[in-house]
């Protein structure tokens, strides 16, 4: 297979995977209510399904890397890609709640294999001129996926049934693997490093825990005291890891990768910006249903434009960034996102549909520049050889802030509600509205980030030199 013809499929074959992951990750939300009565239990009781997902992408992601560099990044991409696509025939054919539990825990082992080793075997085949336009393509379904999941998830269990939601990953899944045996390189390491266990232990456990207790905030009732004891267990279990990782040969994250500081910036400085993205698939749905007063299916409508502006800056943000360069781009954009967000504070009742798709095609517009090049710089000076650890890195740390964006969003929200009931339109709408406004000061506060940069970081990627 030439050269050239790699790098023409790879990108479609990695956004495939990833479309299937993101599009699953979220279409479940929508159809909690019909399992549960299907299985006879309370929708409560099935809030495991969605965080057995999380938990194990979070533990499983940081081992990507060396798998990759083990046994190569074609046999574990498709690996990766036939066990999401058998245990979505396992979750679709579930008779109980913990068979569809145990189910969903194999399905994100599967998904937490995808993304990390397809963006390495992205990294290795692309040369850094052409890095940013290949990167850009593979992240448009990162933005889509949740967007379509809920709209796409809600029209499924209308017409047909829950079981059918993960049975469509089975034609997805058969055809990202073909294309993956046909186009995806495979590279290894000629010397792979040994799988530190002990590592793997403390990280492991310390973000499964903290995953855990950010996906149940605004969930669950738990009290403070319970809540303080656990986070401070995870936290202190990964500081273990960073001591530990300073003194380790071949250290499960190699923490010494943060002094590359176009790569630190991209994912701790990002890390920081996602927060405020990272809680709207949360509020927007309340807003639009509780606040608004409008069906599902129409509020999965309004969250659509956002997935069509992201496709359309795709064919511009190469040369958005080669104009103005990195620096200033993610300053100035980061800033445009906190203020776009910030105008969803004016939407209520009175506001006409057509304000609310052009406040969505603003922040679909925005966040596809945003991530685009938070995405693509962090490789911009990491060596080759580096590539797979910095991967793993970035999607260990880009989960977490999912995470950690969706329990902001939830513990803002209910903090301005305070002890008013969630039936009270106007009590909540107001609620809603302040946390808006809340995301979008931390938004444009993290924008103070990225003036660490130097005004030719990323020159190699956006000029492509």
């Amino acid at each position: 297979m030439s050269s050239h013809v790699s790098k023409r499929y790879l990108p479609w074959v990695v956004a495939t995977a990833l479309f299937m992951e993101q599009l699953d990750s979220t279409i479940v939300n929508t159809a909690v209510p019909s399992m549960a009565l299907s299985l006879q239990v309370t929708p409560l009781s099935l809030k495991a399904v969605v965080t057995s997902y999380i938990l194990s992408l979070a533990v499983a992601i940081p081992i990507s890397g060396w798998m990759a560099d083990r046994y190569g990044t074609r046999r574990v991409f498709m690996s990766a890609v036939a066990i999401f696509t058998l245990a979505s025939v396992l979750c679709g054919i579930s008779v109980n709640s913990p068979m569809l539990v145990a189910a969903r825990l194999l399905q994100g082992l599967g998904a937490a294999m995808m993304m990390p080793v397809g963006r390495i075997a992205i990294i290795r085949t692309f040369p850094k001129g052409e890095l940013l336009t290949a990167m850009n393509f593979v992240i448009i379904p990162a933005l889509i996926g949740p967007l379509l999941g809920p709209t796409v998830g809600g029209l499924i269990v209308h017409w047909m049934s829950w079981r059918e939601i993960f049975f469509i990953n089975v034609p997805v899944g058969l055809g990202a693997i073909y294309l993956a045996w046909r186009y995806l390189p495979d590279y290894r390491s000629e010397t792979p490093r040994p799988l530190d266990l002990i590592g793997l232990v403390l990280f492991g456990t310390g973000v499964a825990l903290l995953s855990w207790l950010l996906e149940v905030f605004g969930e669950h009732k738990m009290d403070a005291t319970s809540a303080g004891v656990l986070l401070l267990i995870s936290l202190s279990l990964l500081a273990a890891y960073a001591w530990h990782a300073q003194r380790e040969a071949h250290p499960l994250l190699r923490l010494s990768l943060l002094r590359v500081r176009t790569f630190r910036v991209s994912v701790l400085g990002g890390f920081v910006t996602r927060m405020g993205v990272g809680g709207l698939p949360f509020l927007l749905p309340l807003l639009y249903q509780l606040g608004l007063g409008l069906p599902a299916w129409q509020s999965g409508l309004l969250m659509m434009p956002a997935a069509a502006a992201a496709m359309g800056m795709k064919f511009i943000s190469a040369r958005v960034l080669g104009r103005f360069g990195y620096r200033s781009v993610l300053v100035v954009n980061t800033v445009l996102i906190g203020c776009t967000i910030a105008m969803y504070a004016l939407v209520d009742q009175g506001t006409p549909l057509w304000a609310i798709v052009a406040i969505g095609l603003t922040l679909g517009f925005f966040n596809s520049l945003q991530f685009s090049s938070m995405n693509s710089l962090a490789y911009a000076d990491v060596d080759g050889a580096d590539s797979s650890m910095a991967s793993t890195i970035a999607s260990s740390l880009q989960q977490l802030s999912m995470s950690f964006g969706l329990a902001c969003g939830s513990l803002v929200t209910g903090w301005y509600l305070g002890d008013l009931p969630q039936s009270d339109r106007i009590a909540l709408t107001s609620a809603l509205h302040h946390a808006f406004l809340t995301l979008a000061a931390i938004t444009v506060l993290s924008s103070i980030t990225f003036w660490t940069l130097r005004k030719n970081d990323g020159e190699a990627l956006s000029r492509g030199t």
